[in-house]
């Protein structure tokens, strides 16, 4: 089965209650969202469903309303390289949609999720006709900038700690994910498939930044204690 066109078929309208999990909405006018909400469409992305593929025009920009992605490529040995996770609130894409590119990554659920789309015509309409919608973008854009130069950097990181905290600080990125909040829901298991490293060092890195007063682990997830630290705590190798 193709699991990009299983997805695209379970795709139904949004309740009311996902539509308040998009962040964007809030910034249109009363007219815009009117416009708007009836073209939104969510779907239900299983465990290593592709939501985007690599080589596929882009059809639609896509939010996270719960679960967890991850956003790849492979390397070239042909194994797949993660780039980051797209956790609550994250919209991804944008630059894509925004010059109607093929995908040069994919986007895989790693745990059943739940994904918003918006047809990319209509993403453009919104670039031509609000505000609000505009600033957003461009709000993303700079993020954005910002998350893959952080994520060059990580992947000359040697330290499996420093290389943990790193990709924990992007995580929580309020601006590109602000459905996360405090605490993040996430497995052992899933940050290793993110991070690159064993469940065990994983656990190990975990314990040594917990020390460090960061982080703290809860049941089903981590809660943040200084998100600044993560960003700039040095560790020795």
């Amino acid at each position: 089965m193709n699991q990009a066109s299983s997805v695209h078929q379970r795709r139904r309208a949004p309740t009311a209650n996902e539509l308040k999990d998009i962040p964007w909405l809030l910034l249109l006018s009363d007219e815009e969202r009117a416009q708007i909400v009836p073209q939104l469409a969510v779907s239900d992305p299983q465990t290593g469903d592709y939501v985007c593929r690599i080589g596929r025009p882009v059809t639609y920009w896509f939010g996270v309303i719960s679960g967890l992605l991850k956003m790849n490529v492979d390397n070239e040995s042909g194994q797949p390289m993660t780039f980051t996770g797209i956790p609550p609130g994250g919209w991804f894409g944008e630059g894509t949609a925004l010059k109607r590119e093929i995908y040069r990554y994919n986007i895989q659920a790693l745990r059943p999720s739940l994904v918003a789309g918006m047809p990319v015509d209509t993403f453009h309409w919104l670039i031509d006709h609000s505000l609000g919608f505009n600033r957003f973008i461009m709000q993303q854009l700079n993020e954005r900038l910002g998350q893959f130069i952080a994520a060059r950097e990580m992947d000359r990181m040697t330290n499996p700690e420093l290389r943990l905290a790193r990709h924990l600080a992007a995580l929580f990125n309020p601006v590109l994910f602000p459905g996360v909040g405090e605490v993040l829901r996430i497995t052992q298991q899933e940050l290793a498939y993110l991070v690159g490293l064993s469940r065990q060092r994983v656990n190990e890195a975990l314990r040594v930044l917990e020390e460090r007063q960061l982080i703290r682990t809860e049941y089903g997830g981590l809660r943040i204690l200084e998100l600044q630290g993560l960003r700039t705590v040095q560790l020795d190798k």
